[in-house]
């Protein structure tokens, strides 16, 4: 990992990331479970890090009656080289990760600016319309055609009251 990797790595703040993109579900989940990943080893490398790594076999020697050993095991040391990792396939699912929260995170996009013009388009609507008191039935009835249909239904029934109306209202009938 390059430096600037490793810097921009260390200022995350994973809690940011997860709150300020809206994510949710699985998507918060892999990404704490990425975090956790991450930080075990990065803690796993400062801990080799910290470690020596030369080896002082002239005061071996000196300590151990028996050299051949300390000869033997020099041998072995000097003939070890370290594995490598194809870390290949990892890299493949952390971009097939990436790239499934970028689309996650494209569809929460569309989403939100799909609420958001339909909020603000109705927050238009309530500031331009006229107050109540000043609306007619004729008004009322483009704005809802089905109580046209709905109130001539009540006259041939000959239903003239409104349910609730004398509940919330009282009634204005002279006993």
């Amino acid at each position: 990992m390059s430096a600037v990797g490793r810097s921009a790595a260390l200022k995350l703040d994973w809690a940011k990331v997860s709150s300020s993109l809206g994510l949710k579900g699985a998507t918060v989940s892999s990404l704490q479970s990425f975090r956790k990943r991450n930080e075990d080893a990065r803690r796993k490398v400062v801990e080799l890090a910290a470690q020596p790594t030369t080896v002082d076999f002239a005061y071996y020697r000196s300590v151990l009656k028996n050299t051949a050993v300390v000869d033997e095991i020099e041998t072995a040391f000097k003939k070890f080289k370290p594995t490598t990792y194809d870390v290949s396939a990892q890299l493949k699912t952390i971009e097939a990760f990436e790239a499934k929260a970028l689309e996650n995170a494209k569809a929460t996009e569309s989403k939100v600016e799909a609420e958001l013009s339909d909020l603000i388009k109705t927050l238009d609507n309530i500031e331009s319309a006229r107050p109540f008191n000043e609306l007619t039935v004729d008004d009322v009835l483009a704005a809802k055609p089905e109580l046209e249909t709905k109130v001539q239904e009540m006259v041939k029934k000959g239903r003239w009251d409104v349910p609730g109306y004398s509940e919330k209202f009282g009634s204005l009938a002279v006993m």
